[in-house]
């Protein structure tokens, strides 16, 4: 994807700022990087504001980038695992408010980005919407237990994924909508759950975000509504 412009949400985490430094780099389009708080500058990157859970402050961040080349590519980065709370260990520790504070910001966040953004992909050319979701979201992968509101919450994020696809391909049949998984990437989210990863296992954010970068370089329609893990298997539902 060569043409246009790039959204990224969620710059001010460490996958998404290498996401957007990546694309900066490159030179090739023009790259939006969105964030809840204001990030140091990166370079070849246009900043804004944009908190996931304000809908009228995303409708504005959209129609201002809407003025402005079509997006080919539009990366949601963004997602809470802990956050003072701690993944639930088993379901005795189950509460509302964890459970409606991870889907506000791992499902409910993405969909309405999707309701405010799409709209702004061309439909005669080749575009990707993705959202990082985790391979803990897969329900026939889950073996464990545990981290139920996370996992829930990717789940849910995995069927907004598909169902946009199944809507999008409609309108936008060159469109790719995807969930894509960066593996365990040393940010501030992972850093309380890093012991017993091989190091091997535990990526750079530049090095997640440019396999993400090649992920998503060779999808096609045909895996839009799939989730991918930064080797581009896919993940099972």
């Amino acid at each position: 994807m060569t043409q246009g412009s790039a959204i990224i949400i969620g710059v001010s985490g460490g996958v998404g700022r290498a996401l957007a430094q990546q694309l900066g780099q490159a030179g090739d389009r023009v790259v939006h990087g969105l964030s809840r708080t204001p990030v140091a500058p990166i370079d070849g990157v246009t900043h804004g504001l944009l908190d996931l859970e304000d809908e009228a402050g995303m409708a504005a961040a959209a129609a201002r980038i809407a003025e402005g080349p079509a997006p080919s590519l539009i990366v949601t980065a963004t997602g809470v695992l802990h956050s003072g709370q701690t993944p639930e260990r088993s379901w005795r520790e189950l509460t509302a408010e964890h459970l409606m504070r991870d889907y506000r910001i791992n499902a409910v966040g993405p969909a309405l980005a999707a309701r405010h953004f799409l709209p702004l992909l061309p439909r005669d050319q080749r575009a990707v919407f993705a959202a990082l979701s985790a391979r803990v979201g897969s329900i026939s992968d889950n073996r464990l237990g545990g981290w139920h509101s996370y996992r829930a919450s990717k789940a849910a994020l995995n069927m907004i994924l598909k169902t946009l696809s199944v809507e999008l391909a409609r309108t936008h049949p060159q469109a790719v909508v995807a969930g894509l998984h960066p593996g365990t990437v040393d940010t501030a989210l992972s850093a309380p759950f890093q012991r017993g990863v091989k190091p091997e296992k535990l990526f750079s954010p530049a090095f997640s975000a440019a396999s993400l970068l090649t992920v998503i370089e060779g999808l096609t329609p045909a895996d839009s509504g799939g989730v991918f893990a930064w080797d581009g298997a896919r993940i099972p539902a």
